[in-house]
């Protein structure tokens, strides 16, 4: 098989016990894909007007087929297993250093972006609240993102995807309540649809570029959900299933959002919700559950990593010590850096897009050339691949520095 592969890194497959049928997968991975971006959907949104709506189908469109791209490249070798194992087969030593890289920073901000809407939203519901340890005292805001460290971390102590499935399911009707209650503020509650947008917004145009793309940033979680389905043959189906669900909901939650509040969108659409109704609350506190039951799900691989690294992975308690480490070193960043918008929008430029869009096309072409050098690639999938490779490079660049910018400004 081709160079460059350190089956070193490359832990025994799961047994059979433990892995996961159909609809557990499915939970999984709509799961990992309808997340937090339902909140800021609306507002990037706004950001780039009515027409976005098509660069938000396009990057719907891009992930799913690099999603497959990915399970090529898992399917070209029997010891690929994890996405930096791809990066490996393709590049070398490099190639998994580069993957592995991207792939862990952009769920360990995933996991950043939890605490942070977690304090946000707490705070909506209790602005009075503080905390006064000594001559110590704790914003509302601080408060409420370290009460979410401990809500989540022992959800975190699990490894077995079947169980983490569960917990999934409960991730997936939470968004379908979420959505349903920020429907009935618009209907009941006298918000209404009377805004009417604008077509178009260049200027916001890179951080709805940056936000689309966090919105189906679930490739570094892929190939762990695909290494413990049952049946392998039917993962296409899975990513079409999934893809399809989250794109529905995503336009579904983002148009009305936008019909509700216009321009005056923030950060999370449940900010905008009036202060006080019983439906406002439903949403929010139904905000509160999602990154309880999507927490584990992204943190999964980088403990899973840092504790082969450290050769813990038999050691129950060291894992489970690795593990509250990892935690709290997100819940010191989410402190330092409060600001959800731009985090997310940073997040989805550098790194949603790399690992989504960037590295799925140059691994497949490089692992399609090495592992069968003798057969031909298609045309139009190699001029599709190349497209979206200049596409991604461009959100890339735009978005990464509309974010860095809108961070600094605010520091």
């Amino acid at each position: 098989m081709a160079t460059g592969f350190d089956a070193d890194h490359t832990d025994p497959p799961p047994s059979s016990a433990k892995k996961t049928g159909f609809l557990k997968t499915c939970f999984n991975g709509v799961n990992a894909l309808s997340g937090i971006g339902l909140l800021s959907i609306p507002y990037a949104l706004s950001q780039g007007g009515w027409l976005s709506l098509l660069v938000f189908l396009a990057v719907a469109v891009i992930c799913c087929y690099t999603g497959l791209l990915l399970q090529r490249c898992m399917d070209a070798s029997p010891l690929v297993r994890t996405y930096p194992d791809i990066g490996a087969l393709a590049f070398g030593r490099k190639g998994r250093l580069a993957v592995a890289t991207f792939m862990y920073l952009e769920l360990y901000l995933v996991a950043v972006d939890f605490l942070i809407l977690e304090g946000d939203n707490l705070h909506k519901l209790f602005p009075a609240a503080g905390l006064r340890v000594g001559a110590l005292r704790i914003g509302g805001k601080q408060g409420f993102v370290l009460a979410a460290t401990l809500a989540v971390l022992p959800t975190t102590w699990f490894s077995n995807l079947s169980v983490l499935a569960y917990v999934s399911a409960g991730g997936a009707l939470a968004s379908v309540v979420l959505i349903a209650a920020v429907m009935w503020v618009a209907v009941f509650d006298g918000v209404g649809f009377h805004e009417r947008g604008r077509l178009i917004h260049w200027a916001g145009m890179p951080s709805a570029m940056s936000l689309y793309s966090f919105c189906f940033s679930g490739h570094a979680v892929f190939p762990m959900i695909y290494t413990g389905m049952k049946c392998r043959k039917k993962f296409p189906m899975v990513l079409f299933i999934c893809f399809t669900v989250s794109t529905l909901s995503y336009g579904f939650m983002g148009v009305i959002g936008y019909l509700m509040y216009g321009d005056a969108l923030k950060s999370q659409v449940t900010l905008n919700l009036p202060y006080g109704k019983v439906s406002s609350k439903i949403a929010i506190y139904t905000t509160l559950v999602n990154p309880l039951t999507k927490y584990a799900l992204v943190m999964t691989p980088i403990a899973e990593a840092l504790e082969a690294v450290l050769g813990v992975c038999k050691n129950r308690l060291l894992c489970v010590l690795v593990r509250t480490a990892l935690v709290a070193g997100t819940a010191v960043v989410a402190l330092a850096v409060p600001f959800f918008a731009d985090v997310v929008a940073l997040t989805g430029a550098l790194l949603s897009c790399t690992a989504t869009m960037l590295l799925p096309c140059l691994c497949y072409l490089r692992v399609r050339a090495k592992v069968r050098p003798s057969e031909k690639m298609y045309r139009p999938e190699t001029a599709a691949c190349a497209a979206i490779i200049v596409v991604a490079a461009a959100i890339v660049g735009l978005g990464t520095y509309s974010s860095v910018k809108q961070i600094v400004r605010k520091l």
